[in-house]
């Protein structure tokens, strides 16, 4: 009776926390919502209409939405890399960021069931995913594992943070005996849900650029290269803007974490291509769409002869210990390496996938605004949820936020 009557007071103080706050905070808070509206409206077309209102064919029948999914698994995997040093190996440099990594965590699932929403046309047909109601077909298919590792590791990721909040409301220490199994647990899940993002693409034998045993590592490299990069920014945005200090030791701990993590991305990236073009096959076709075009079609060119050079320039800044050392340098380099990896794990892996079709047809896509509006949206509805979660989580641990017996 106690804990309900703790929790209703956490619920009310969280309320009047995330409802108040600077000029500049309602106006961020203004902007989120407009981008959230004009998504809800593009989406209403799309519904209306059906994903006619969107690029995609049935040549290529997954854009921008399945490219942003696939992208937001890393994202949401890399809060691994703050749980494990932080519950597992005790490092009290990173305790500061974790639960601002579990909160990204939370946003970018969210994000992620959102964009599958989006690409399955509505929600009117998600209770084919219900065990027991629909045709779940488990452990055969790879997209049903998909669906219980991304609910399970936002499950995980909402409660653990809850516990150790909740506890410090209440002015007591989280017991570790509690919520250091689930850390532990979160750490095998976050690699798993990557993984079995890239089986599920690697299992598609009509799709030969996907059938690369690189994938899944290459995956978990991107992941950890560009979350933890994300990660970096908004702990940037949280130190200027609010009373909760992040150290420099910390974020130049993290910095260390993107830093190895793109160079292997980068190694990985440059077998790829090595395997695509030094003994090419007609399965190379797809590759050389992506870099070179193929018959005149070339509409993928400038995303991925952006993204490899902004890859490399981002990987030699953080390679380098005195420009890394520099803030300025360092948030730059993981800005233009959060960008190159969001184009690569999108346009550059899920696009180039389906052209040529399996006759040969070069079918192109390029995604519609009623997309991007969708889209726009659904990344609002995250920065918005990141933003409620960092507000009263943050007023816990500053100690502004405290139960009143």
């Amino acid at each position: 009776m106690r804990r309900l009557k703790v929790f209703r007071s956490l619920v009310k103080d969280s309320l009047d926390t995330i409802t108040h706050g600077s000029k500049k905070y309602h106006l961020w808070m203004a902007l989120l919502t407009f981008v959230m509206l004009v998504g809800m409206y593009c989406y209403s077309i799309q519904l209306e209409q059906g994903l006619s209102a969107t690029g995609m064919t049935d040549r290529v029948s997954w854009g921008l939405y399945i490219s942003n999914f696939t992208f937001l698994v890393g994202v949401a995997a890399a809060a691994v890399m703050l749980v494990m040093p932080t519950y597992v190996l005790k490092d009290v440099d990173f305790k500061q960021a974790v639960l601002i990594g579990e909160g990204l965590a939370v946003a970018a699932l969210i994000m992620c069931l959102a964009f599958v929403i989006a690409d399955m046309g509505g929600p009117s047909v998600l209770w084919h995913m219900i065990p027991g109601i629909g045709v779940f077909n488990f452990p055969n298919s790879m997209l049903t594992w998909d669906v219980l590792v991304l609910n399970g590791y936002l499950f995980i990721n909402i409660t653990i943070p809850f516990y150790i909040l909740f506890r410090h409301y209440q002015g007591k220490e989280a017991k570790s005996n509690v919520y250091v199994p689930g850390a532990f647990l979160s750490v095998f899940w976050a690699v798993g849900i990557h993984l079995v993002t890239a089986f599920l693409y690697q299992g598609l034998q009509a799709r030969p650029f996907w059938n690369n045993a690189l994938l899944g590592p290459r995956f978990l490299a991107s992941a950890f290269a560009a979350g933890p990069a994300l990660i970096i920014l908004v702990l940037a945005i949280i130190r200027t803007f609010t009373a909760f200090k992040i150290e420099d030791k910390t974020i130049k701990k993290i910095a260390m974490v993107v830093t190895v993590a793109a160079q292997i991305n980068l190694i990985m990236l440059i077998s790829e291509l090595f395997k695509e073009f030094y003994a090419p096959t007609h399965h190379s076709e797809s590759a050389y769409y992506l870099f070179f075009g193929l018959h005149g079609k070339d509409a993928l060119l400038p995303w991925i002869w952006t993204a490899i050079p902004l890859n490399v320039l981002a990987t030699v800044l953080l390679t380098f210990h005195k420009l890394r050392n520099n803030f300025k340098v360092l948030f730059f380099a993981c800005f233009i390496l959060f960008v190159a990896i969001w184009i690569e794990k999108g346009f550059g892996l899920i696009v180039p996938g389906f052209i040529p079709g399996p006759y040969g047809k070069i079918a192109e896509y390029t995604p519609t605004l009623i997309e991007i509006g969708v889209t726009l949206g659904i990344w609002a509805l995250g920065a918005f949820v990141f933003t409620i979660l960092a507000k009263t989580a943050i007023g816990i641990e500053i100690g502004k936020l405290r139960y009143k017996n």
